[in-house]
């Protein structure tokens, strides 16, 4: 019988080292990325039937790529797995379309048991923070002035690409647009925010999980 394929999205390498370990018995491990960008490219390419992912990674972090991949109707279930045990994180992972959300310092079986529900079309959250999560996924959707909720992922993607010191120029070879329409998104992030410094920028998207340095 054909094991399913996983793949590995973790900037740390021992801990995808050691993921490796804990899944290579059950499961077939197709390859590990270490940021955002490279997940979603390979994603594409390999197409696993599940994705193992950090939240916290260069260039992309964990959930922006899930919403890229849902955007380009890349259906493979996502699991993070993840230190941030913030119900804010989980809820904004489980409403890009996440299959799991897993702590890193919970037993190791539970990742195990995130997959295999991925695998069968459910959704698995670590139950230390399960019964917050649900309560704030049956609340009335994050309010408009959420301010992360207010940027596009363009926004959000050239928000992270500042915060890890890249220039305009760098982030538009990055993303294949000129620097003065990475300048123009920076104004509109800016506006939007009522930030009116790069430090400032740089603290909101720290503060919000958007990037981490």
């Amino acid at each position: 019988m054909k094991r399913p394929c996983v793949l590995l999205a973790d900037d740390h390498r021992m801990v995808a080292e050691g993921l490796k370990s804990l899944l290579s018995d059950e499961f077939e491990l197709v390859g590990v990325v270490e940021d955002g960008r490279a997940l979603v490219e390979t994603a594409r390419k390999l197409q696993p039937d599940v994705i193992v992912a950090d939240i916290t990674m260069p260039h992309l972090n964990g959930i922006d790529a899930l919403v890229r991949l849902r955007r380009d109707e890349v259906k493979v279930p996502v699991v993070f797995l993840t230190m941030h045990a913030e119900v804010a994180y989980a809820r904004r992972a489980l409403e890009g379309g996440a299959a799991g959300y897993v702590l890193k310092h919970s037993a190791p079986a539970e990742l195990i048991t995130a997959i295999r529900a991925a695998l069968n079309g459910e959704t698995y959250v670590s139950p230390a923070i399960a019964g917050d999560v649900l309560r704030a996924m049956n609340q009335k959707p994050e309010k408009a002035g959420n301010p992360v909720a207010s940027l596009t992922l363009r926004q959000r993607e050239i928000l992270q690409l500042l915060t890890e010191g890249r220039s305009a120029k760098e982030i538009g070879e990055t993303l294949a647009i000129s620097a003065r329409t990475v300048e123009f998104h920076k104004y509109q992030v800016m506006e939007k925010l009522n930030l009116h410094t790069n430090a400032e920028l740089v603290h909101f998207s720290l503060k919000h999980g958007i990037a981490d340095i």
